[in-house]
């Protein structure tokens, strides 16, 4: 097992300025004394296979530099490895390994729920003075009609089926396009409520019937903040050991346009038109239309989908219990 710090670099980040910037984070590890080894991303999106062959290389240690898009495709790398035959069989788990983040991209909301600081000079402070605390990860698994997973990957924040994967899957095809900046998503946002349909599904959760119905949109999370800020799983905690799950029916707009103020406050959850629930096991069974589900805003297919707390916990730099 290595000791020094493996870190990649996501130098699409930051409207693909995360490369120059890595440049002064760079500076700081260094007057800080972090022993560490840099890889830098190749093409967009590769950070995870990085991240993969540097936990089958014996790193244990990772610090992922760009947005939340760049911590998903690093804890995914690590999660592939943890899943691996050779690490099963040589007893390797995912509270063996710690994750840090140097924050770079457009909305930072993992940092949120962790209590990094967005400023990188206080970021590598934290880091220098080993400031970890351990969170859950979360398996998600898209699924056959039958039951069987056709796809696997991890969550470390926030996950979504509905209008709000149907955003993402707007704002990255545009991003692959070479746009950038918030008014994407704001773009993206209008265009999806404009083209929107009913979509009707059953979510249970451990088991039990939470949701029978059309919805608007579903969040589960074990973060609190996702697009920049917005609160659809205000209660949540990243060391319980449960999901946090907000239904947002298919309600009037009107209604809904009332209510949005109220995604950027903890009171969020607290809105009667919601049906929110907690548990270790959640899934989504569409009746007819397949939504599409996003996690820590990449698009990974389409329901039916599992979200499932796993057994064991992350190490993760942050402050917050």
């Amino acid at each position: 097992m290595k000791e020094r710090w493996i870190v990649i670099v996501n130098v699409y980040a930051a409207s693909k300025k995360a490369g120059a910037l890595w440049r002064g984070a760079e500076s700081q590890l260094k007057l800080y004394g972090v022993d560490y080894q840099c890889r830098m991303t190749g093409v967009e999106g590769n950070a995870c296979e990085l991240a993969r062959a540097a936990a089958a290389e014996g790193f244990r240690r990772f610090i992922a530099v760009g947005g939340d898009g760049t911590v998903h495709d690093v804890l995914n790398g690590i999660m592939r490895y943890v899943d691996s035959p050779d690490a099963v069989s040589s007893g390797v788990v995912a509270s063996d390994f710690t994750l840090a983040v140097l924050p770079m991209g457009s909305g930072n909301d993992w940092i949120k729920s962790t209590g990094v600081p967005k400023d990188l000079g206080k970021a590598v402070s934290m880091l220098a003075s080993a400031s970890f605390i351990r969170q859950d990860v979360v398996k998600v698994s898209l699924l056959d009609t039958d039951g069987s997973v056709k796809s696997t990957s991890y969550m470390a924040n926030i996950g979504g089926v509905g209008i709000d994967a149907d955003v993402c899957r707007v704002v990255n095809v545009h991003k692959k396009l070479g746009y950038r900046g918030k008014i994407l998503y704001v773009i993206a946002l209008l265009r999806c409520l404009r083209k929107r349909v009913p979509v009707n599904v059953r979510v249970l959760c451990d088991d039990g019937i939470l949701f029978d119905g059309n919805i608007f949109s579903l969040a589960f999370g074990i973060g609190r903040f996702s697009g920049g800020g917005m609160r659809q799983t205000s209660d949540a905690v990243l060391d319980d050991g449960l999901l946090d799950v907000t239904v947002i029916p298919d309600i009037p707009l009107g209604i809904i346009a009332k209510r949005a103020y109220r995604l950027f406050t903890d009171s969020f959850t607290k809105v009667k038109e919601l049906t929110v629930g907690r548990g270790r096991v959640v899934e989504v069974w569409p009746s007819d239309v397949k939504p599409y589900a996003e996690v820590d805003g990449e698009v990974i297919g389409q329901a039916p989908v599992r979200f499932e707390i796993m057994s064991s916990q992350l190490n993760v730099l942050g402050t917050v219990k």
